[in-house]
């Protein structure tokens, strides 16, 4: 547990402190208020496989529209960066810029994951700060791995830093104490290899509060996340859950999709209450990047104050996505933008976002 103005690496050691369970913090729902969101700018040509340009036009207006809701705290980490979003972004308000040096844009991977304690009135605020290591060292993830920290040193608030590899898309919770994730992978060796089921389920309940995790088996084809739950399942409330499905038997996403869709209907809530499941379909293009698959999914939307953005892909389902979505948030505007460009990086709008909730920080 780490004061704003602790450097971790120079602290002594100290007995274990209260965990936030203890002290009855947990991690609530998505669509609960939002203080303001965070993500950050895409700012390599080589990472983007020459497509950077596409892919700033769709965080303009993904940023833009974020903006028009709630607050939202951009992260640029060299001064082209910066050059370009304040360009592009200049008659954007609700804008903040932070100067963080980071290696790739999947902020809610490698962000930090907040946490709350009480009520909506008088709510404290702490985050969480796991290790990242790009999805099991697929990519340079340095950088990325200390963004947590600056979070913290901005808003000024003490936090806990968690000795296990977790990633804010490997998770999908109700804020009722039930989470969604896949064994795909929050199980691979390249994440953390000495823990077991039962050990990473002690550490989600202890950190984020989280009482019952569910586990799917697998993901999308072609995610380099090894199966992040966010592109495949996702809850829109206490009580409902989005699935994905593939109509195209030969593939490999129909499989996976009617293998869960099982696992689903069997699950239940705290109180064994089954939850609601809503079909979603995959994009029906097949999607690649120098020969190697991609994976499309509307499932990867991002929950807001008021708003919902939704990835399209100039794909026949599209609207059909939109349709099944719009009457699931009735509060909400449910707004469809492109993620054609981004989708070449592996992940969309929910991947590069991260939600901070309302409340006061803890010091």
């Amino acid at each position: 547990f780490h004061s704003p103005n602790q450097n971790p690496s120079s602290e002594p050691q100290h007995e274990p402190q209260q965990t936030p369970l203890e002290l009855g913090f947990s991690l609530p729902a998505e669509w609960t208020p939002h203080a303001a969101t965070w993500t950050s700018w895409p700012a390599d040509d080589e990472v983007w496989f020459g497509q950077l340009e596409g892919v700033r036009l769709e965080f303009a207006e993904l940023v833009k529209t974020i903006a028009r809701f709630e607050p939202v705290h951009l992260l640029v980490r060299d001064p082209e960066a910066e050059a370009d979003a304040r360009a592009r972004l200049s008659d954007t308000e609700n804008l903040i810029f932070h100067r963080i040096p980071l290696n790739d844009v999947w902020f809610r991977d490698n962000g930090p994951l907040f946490i709350t304690r009480g009520q909506e009135q008088g709510q404290e605020l702490s985050l969480t700060n796991w290790k990242f290591n790009a999805w099991g060292e697929k990519y340079d993830w340095q950088l990325d791995n200390a963004a947590p920290e600056a979070v913290a040193q901005y808003l000024k608030i003490s936090h806990w830093d968690v000795d296990m590899v977790l990633e804010g898309g490997s998770l999908e919770q109700n804020g009722r104490g039930v989470a969604l994730t896949t064994r795909q992978c929050l199980l691979t060796k390249e994440r953390n290899p000495t823990l077991d089921v039962a050990q990473i389920e002690e550490a989600l309940r202890q950190n984020l509060g989280i009482q019952k995790l569910l586990w799917l088996e697998s993901g999308l084809e072609g995610d380099h996340t090894d199966g992040h739950i966010d592109t495949i399942t996702r809850f829109i409330n206490e009580t409902t859950i989005v699935t994905v499905m593939c109509s195209d038997p030969l593939d490999a996403n129909f499989a996976m999709s009617q293998h869960n869709l099982e696992y689903l209907k069997t699950f239940s809530d705290l109180e064994g209450n089954p939850f609601t499941i809503i079909e979603l379909p995959l994009p029906l293009k097949y999607l690649e990047m120098e020969g190697h698959r991609l994976p499309p999914t509307y499932a990867n939307f991002y929950i807001g104050n008021g708003f919902v953005v939704v990835p399209q892909y100039s794909d026949p389902n599209d609207t059909i996505a939109l349709e099944i979505l719009r009457p699931l948030f009735p509060n909400r505007q449910v707004i469809g933008l492109s993620s054609r460009a981004i989708i070449n990086g592996g992940g969309s709008f929910h991947c590069v976002t991260q939600q901070q909730p309302m409340g006061e920080g803890i010091l």
